[in-house]
């Protein structure tokens, strides 16, 4: 879009097939001359295609979809002109002017921050902020540990990584906002290291765990409450950073171990939890979702998904 000038409030727009026919050797070639006739061959029906380019003829859909339509324009970075028709072919994409003002050269250190966070503060959805504040903290940790406070006030550290910042999340956010009086009964890391495990707890509520068995990431517990008569609840979570969420044979192996540890079927949950709902990783999960499960995103922590196996559920009766 910088290259050919298509900036918000200049009139000049691009289309995603444009973006398969930029190369190396093209983008070298700054010359304003070269810039508006590399526009010109672009949007032409006779456009050369060189012979090595930065993406693949068959991507001008995923460019429009993936990167434009469900990731920069709803993020405010990319504007699209909306006195075409939908079927023309007219270029219609052009970078936000607030945001293509981020790239003067002169703003740079602390302006150049205090000018993104202004940007963000403006544009950003509260989802999106969160998103960025949770990746962000992700990338100060990397080479560190992830702290888990949890319900009884125990700290604890995790390994860094993508999992444990999602593990984190499920602790300190997911726990207090969903459940009445929650506590850890389990948690484990990738290569089966336990991390937490509340034996004590376990036997006062006439439960045994069995590490030898397929358990999940997380076993939350709702001690409920008394003065309400509220059932207590076990809440069975995958985090997921790059597979293994809740799908239907694995709540059938949960729900095993669940009944042979003394649990009953209505006190039972299932949670698969992910960093934010537009991740790869969800996006290729969803088909294989488990019926009657939950699904929680890290960034829109005030929120939670049902999958909600229907029956002789009537959808009044969910808006109620």
């Amino acid at each position: 879009m910088f290259y050919a000038g298509a900036v918000e409030g200049t009139d000049r727009w691009i289309r995603p097939n444009q973006v398969t026919v930029m190369s190396d050797e093209q983008a070298e070639m700054l010359k304003d001359s070269d810039r508006l006739a590399w526009v010109e061959m672009s949007l032409s029906r006779k456009q050369a295609r060189p012979a090595v380019t930065w993406y693949a003829g068959d991507t001008r859909e995923p460019i429009r979809d993936e990167t434009l339509r469900h990731a920069l324009i709803p993020a405010r970075a990319v504007v699209e002109r909306t006195n075409i028709p939908t079927t023309s072919d007219k270029p219609r994409y052009a970078l936000e002017a607030q945001f293509a003002a981020l790239f003067d050269e002169g703003l740079v250190g602390a302006s150049l921050e205090s000018a993104i966070s202004e940007w963000q503060t403006s544009h950003l959805s509260k989802a999106a902020l969160s998103r960025q504040r949770l990746v962000k903290k992700g990338l100060v940790q990397a080479a560190d540990v992830v702290s888990v406070t949890f319900p009884n006030g125990e700290v604890r550290a995790l390994e860094a990584g993508p999992s444990s910042a999602i593990a984190k999340a499920v602790i300190e956010e997911f726990a207090p906002r969903f459940l009445r009086r929650p506590a850890v009964l389990w948690l484990s890391q990738s290569g089966s290291k336990v991390v937490k495990r509340d034996d004590d707890l376990a036997a006062s509520l006439g439960l045994n765990i069995d590490a030898s068995k397929a358990l999940p990431d997380i076993i939350l517990v709702d001690l409920g409450d008394e003065e309400s008569g509220s059932d207590m609840l076990f809440v069975f979570t995958e985090v997921v950073a790059t597979d293994g969420p809740i799908h239907a044979s694995r709540k059938v192996v949960l729900t095993e171990l669940a009944v042979d540890a003394g649990f009953e079927l209505h006190h039972l949950a299932f949670v698969s939890a992910y960093l934010d709902r537009s991740s790869a990783v969800f996006k290729k999960n969803v088909p294989d979702l488990a019926w009657g499960s939950f699904v929680w995103f890290a960034a829109e922590p005030d929120h939670v998904v049902t999958l909600q196996d229907g029956g002789d559920v009537k959808l009044s009766w969910l808006l109620k």
